[in-house]
């Protein structure tokens, strides 16, 4: 049987783009299919000087780092609200390494991390989407929340560990948010998606 993940990513930088150093996290929400139910994990990481753009390419080599870790090659959809990341996946990075890491703009930002980034999406069959910020969608903002408190509480997990999603979301509903919304639900359609070859669209 085919092992499915789907990752909902996102990463904060407090003061991203002032003069100093500022502090950044990252986090992501991991679910798969596991004995008939969807089994969700979380991770979150802290960096004391960072940038919005750093903490993107991070949560995502850290997310297919973790699947990896797992012994198997996942057939994985990563979500971020970060065009940054999901564009450079998917159109700058293939030609920049085809070029030896190099690109007619000049240097390339980040250029460590996008080449660890593109080693750890061939340990999977990786697909990337994008989903606007802040726009409502439960584990976008779920995910958000974590990057900011790590960044906030400069905290990074021990690897993957429980995840409190569906306590975030209780409480959100006791506030009349996502009455409707059913996580499970949700991570099938992505999870269909996958299988149909169309998660990355």
């Amino acid at each position: 049987m085919t092992a499915l993940a789907v990752v909902h990513l996102d990463e904060s930088c407090l003061g991203n783009g002032r003069e100093g150093d500022n502090p950044g996290g990252a986090a992501g929400l991991v679910e798969v299919r596991h004995r008939g139910g969807v089994e969700r994990r979380d991770f979150y990481l802290s960096a004391p000087g960072t940038t919005n753009n750093r903490m993107a390419l991070l949560s995502a080599i850290t997310a297919l780092d973790l699947l990896a870790g797992k012994g198997k090659r996942f057939v994985g959809l990563l979500v971020s609200d970060s065009e940054y990341l999901v564009k450079g996946v998917r159109e700058w990075a293939p030609g920049w390494e085809a070029r030896g890491w190099r690109r007619k703009g000049g240097a390339i930002e980040n250029l460590p991390l996008w080449q660890q980034l593109m080693q750890s999406v061939r340990r999977h069959d990786a697909q990337f989407t994008w989903v606007r910020g802040h726009q409502g969608h439960a584990k976008n903002e779920y995910a958000n929340d974590m990057a900011v408190r790590a960044a906030k509480e400069q905290r990074t997990s021990d690897g993957a560990v429980p995840s409190g999603f569906d306590d975030w979301l209780a409480a959100r509903r006791a506030k009349g948010n996502y009455l409707e919304y059913d996580g499970d639900t949700a991570f099938a359609k992505l999870e269909e998606r996958l299988l149909l070859g169309l998660g990355g669209e």
